[in-house]
């Protein structure tokens, strides 16, 4: 299964994507915004593509298990990113709630500085999760995130 980020929305503290699952489109996203130097647990990873696993320790883990105990396998982690470790799809809202990972969402505003939120971050997760995890769970899921430079139109 392929996943698809297309960043659309760079602002000075946050950047908004499109997420599609194949060629159909899924949720927003939210990550951290674009920096020349990394800084830790505020700025997006690089454009590529990497692969996905179900992370099965940490605090995340644990929060998701009880919070979703019908479904959780695990957190979807996204793999072998230069520079960057525990980078993870999860719920969110805003900047803040990133640290360099990558959070999905029904809808999203963006302000006049180019900064955005995301809305109704729970129900969009349970969907994203619920489609892809067990794709995920076999080690056949990447996921490919492009820049706003290469938008596709």
């Amino acid at each position: 299964m392929k996943i698809n980020v297309q960043r659309f929305s760079a602002g000075n503290e946050a950047t908004l994507g499109l997420l599609f699952i194949g060629k159909f489109f899924w949720c927003y996203t939210l990550e951290d915004e674009k920096r020349a130097e990394k800084v830790y647990g505020e700025t997006r990873i690089p454009a590529g593509i990497y692969n996905l696993k179900l992370r099965t320790h940490g605090n995340h883990h644990e929060r998701y298990s009880q919070k979703f105990p019908e479904f959780h396998q695990g957190m979807i982690e996204i793999l072998d990113v230069p520079g960057f470790t525990d980078i993870l799809i999860h719920i969110g809202n805003d900047d803040d709630d990133t640290a360099g990972c990558l959070l999905v969402g029904n809808c999203q505003r963006e302000n006049l500085t180019g900064n955005g939120a995301l809305i109704d971050s729970t129900k969009a997760y349970e969907r994203f999760y619920r489609a892809v995890v067990g794709s995920v769970e076999k080690g056949f899921s990447v996921i490919e995130i492009k820049d706003e430079t290469e938008l596709e139109l």
